[in-house]
């Protein structure tokens, strides 16, 4: 298969298709090679899907429809790299605690248009379960389970020809992720809000529309957002490293993190562990006690470890 049309037909016209050529800008065309990059496409996919992308707007230049070929875009290169240092370090982009998520949340509400409250709450959420923000946008109410608080994520929001639509997961497979005790009011508002229909959003854009990373980042003015709290290099992706993060230093077994996060390959999960002193002398003490036949008992946990150890 031709890279280049294969490029042109996956990924540029999902991407781009709905658009008029004058709104093809350059801040469109990078915020869709980043969503590319999030999504974990190659640098070869990546290189080549812009590559044809930049041969059809030359035309566009040449024959007088636009003035300047806004598919020329700088920086990609770099994005790549950043997203290849987080499959080595993925802890070192997460938030600090729930204090650095919740400020985060609120300050941008407070850029958004309105100060609409639903972006603050699609960002805790997306943390608290590690998420993806289209799969935060494919929530639906049926996919909630109040008796024991489990989300059934079947689907994310993704662009494809004419505009965005749901699909299934990234992995194709349904996950089960617990909803800890911090967020269930809000998920009950929300509940409450959408009514008791099945096929509802939980999570929506304020006129009800599906809501992308792009969509996210624009709103609520993101990049000047973290940058202001002192996190340069934060992005939307990294409410995902966030909540694995979390998840694996609360002490939620190496096997269930992985299937929370959906990871196909155990490496790529192992890199949420925290190789602390205080771990290495855990392991130490459990092996006594599998030795020893007495298990050795579990430090206490507050406040968001406690609950992610219940569930």
């Amino acid at each position: 298969t031709d890279p280049y049309l294969a490029g042109w037909r996956l990924r540029v016209v999902p991407a781009l298709g709905h658009l008029p050529l004058t709104a093809v800008t350059n801040g469109a065309v990078d915020r869709t090679v980043y969503a590319w990059i999030a999504d974990g496409e190659g640098r070869s996919t990546v290189k080549s899907s812009l590559a044809i992308l930049v041969r059809v707007m030359e035309q566009a230049v040449r024959d007088g429809l636009i003035t300047v070929n806004p598919a020329r875009v700088k920086g990609w290169q770099r994005q790549y790299q950043l997203a290849e240092d987080e499959l080595d370090d993925p802890r070192s982009l997460a938030l600090r605690d729930w204090n650095a998520l919740t400020q985060l949340a609120s300050a941008l509400v407070a850029r958004s248009y309105q100060q609409y409250t639903g972006w603050g709450e699609a960002v805790v959420f997306a943390a608290c379960t590690a998420a993806r923000i289209g799969e935060v946008s494919g929530v639906r109410v049926k996919d909630i389970d109040r008796h024991h608080w489990i989300w059934s994520l079947r689907r994310q929001t993704t662009p494809s020809p004419g505009g965005l639509a749901d699909k299934n997961t990234k992995g194709k497979v349904a996950r089960h992720v617990p909803l800890i005790e911090e967020i269930r009011p809000m998920i009950a508002r929300r509940l409450l809000a959408v009514g008791d229909n099945p096929d509802a959003r939980l999570f929506t854009g304020p006129r009800g529309e599906r809501i992308t990373t792009a969509i996210l980042r624009d709103a609520t003015h993101w990049d000047d957002v973290v940058r202001s709290l002192g996190y340069e290099h934060l992005r939307r992706h990294d409410l995902r490293h966030t909540g694995l993060t979390w998840m694996a230093d609360a002490g939620v077994p190496l096997h269930v993190l992985r299937l929370i996060a959906g990871h196909g390959n155990l490496q790529t999960t192992q890199r949420y562990l925290h190789p602390d002193l205080q771990s290495v002398v855990r392991a130490g003490q459990n092996l006594s006690g599998h030795l020893t036949g007495v298990k050795t008992p579990p430090p206490p946990t507050p406040g968001l470890s406690a609950t992610l150890r219940r569930l």
